[in-house]
């Protein structure tokens, strides 16, 4: 094992100890209630109880200029019934609610279901086994594209809906880049991140298709502060880096933003998942990764950002490129998506080849991207409104 993997773990080791009580920014919103503890825990009906607060209440108030969105129009008028699958969040906040009222006003032939907005986990088998017309999802895993690949024989269609959320915990809140608060630095590239949390690989995943060309050697891999231009006492300081365990979602957009999907990462990081802390309250990974990084002067995390975030660690902005300009983290280069790091959540679906799209979904997708449908997203106040170009790249995969 090596030296630096040893030192790490016992620092964690030592961290954990000196720790006064886990969860420590877990919100009161987030905990358990009488409601929730009625059904199993973990389960979809549990996570709704627990979270209705959150569900039911806009978290930002701000207005966006949505002024370069198309107004709704319908082109034609379909009638019978679009399922839609996935996304809880959706469903327990009023907006699925919201956009079925307006929607079915505007296309009295058509009934919105939302019945299967039970989790995002169960949006593209949905829509592999006919059970909707869409799944609502972040980008699908592996198998879920190979799934849908081998039983359709061509991959699903994704259009981007919205934005993750700035700060509120289970609407896709986006991630930050955190150091220690002694460590000078104040910005780092994607490059620069694939050099600190991955390693050499031969290549990476675009769907179901492996890039032979995204391959990199070990030489471009970032193991000390002063490969980042750090000097002094920083110089040969080694690199600590904490992110999510390599189950979860979150690790799997880092790669797929970050690592080119390879999921070659740093052999040095510290992966985090969550468990019961000694009061008995869930030890989020987020506040572990935290934890860690506060007590680490040559620590790095990916964390997603989280109402009440520390202000005792250092949160980077990001460049695309070397060259900058450096994007500081904000609900507004969030929105632009000018934050190298931003999240979507996409409407999922079966785009036969050559032939036309249901004038139901192609409705509903046309009414989502419009002025009136983001408008709602902005009210319900939780994701964010997408981009007018954003809006006109889903709406040209409908042609």
């Amino acid at each position: 094992m090596k030296t630096r993997h040893v030192r790490a773990i016992a620092f964690a080791a030592t961290v954990l100890a000196t720790l006064p009580t886990a969860g420590i920014a877990q919100l009161e919103n987030y905990r358990d209630n009488p409601e929730s503890l009625k059904y199993p825990k973990g389960s979809s009906a549990e996570r709704r109880a627990r979270m209705s607060a959150v569900a039911k209440n806009p978290a930002y108030t701000r207005r966006f200029d949505l002024s370069g969105l198309p107004d709704y129009v319908p082109q034609s008028k379909p009638k019978g019934v679009l399922k839609l699958c996935g996304n809880n969040y959706l469903g327990d906040s009023p907006l699925g609610g919201w956009w079925k009222a307006e929607f079915e006003k505007l296309q009295p032939g058509i009934t919105v279901d939302l019945s299967q907005l039970q989790t995002a986990a169960i949006a593209v088998p949905c829509i592999t086994f006919g059970l909707a017309d869409i799944g609502i999802t972040h980008e699908p895993s592996f198998y879920d594209y190979l799934s849908f690949l081998r039983l359709k024989g061509h991959e699903p269609t994704g259009i981007s809906i919205f934005t993750g959320s700035y700060e509120t915990v289970g609407w896709q809140n986006n991630m930050v880049i955190i150091v220690n608060k002694a460590n000078p630095l104040t910005h780092v590239d994607m490059d620069q991140l694939d050099g600190i949390f991955g390693s050499a690989r031969a290549g990476g995943w675009i769907g179901t298709k492996w890039h032979k060309e995204l391959a990199r050697g070990p030489e471009r891999n970032l193991r000390t502060w002063g490969q980042l231009g750090l000097t002094g006492e920083w110089a040969g300081r080694p690199i600590d880096t904490f992110g999510y365990s390599l189950r979860y979602a979150t690790a799997l957009e880092f790669s797929d933003k970050v690592l080119h999907s390879s999921d070659k990462w740093n052999d040095d990081l510290l992966a985090f998942g969550n468990y019961p802390g000694p009061d008995g309250n869930t030890y989020l990974e987020a506040d572990q990764i935290v934890d860690h990084v506060r007590a680490d002067p040559g620590g790095i995390a990916y964390v997603r950002y989280h109402p009440k975030f520390p202000g005792d660690v250092k949160i980077l902005a990001v460049g695309r490129t070397a060259a900058g300009p450096f994007i500081p983290y904000s609900m507004e280069t969030l929105q632009s998506r000018q934050y190298p790091l931003w999240g979507d959540q996409k409407i999922w679906f079966d785009k036969k080849p050559g032939q036309p799209i249901d004038p139901k979904l192609r409705e509903f997708i046309r009414f989502v991207l419009s002025k009136e449908g983001q408008e709602l997203v902005e009210k319900d106040g939780k994701y964010l409104p997408v981009t007018p170009e954003a809006a006109r790249a889903g709406l040209a995969k409908l042609q």
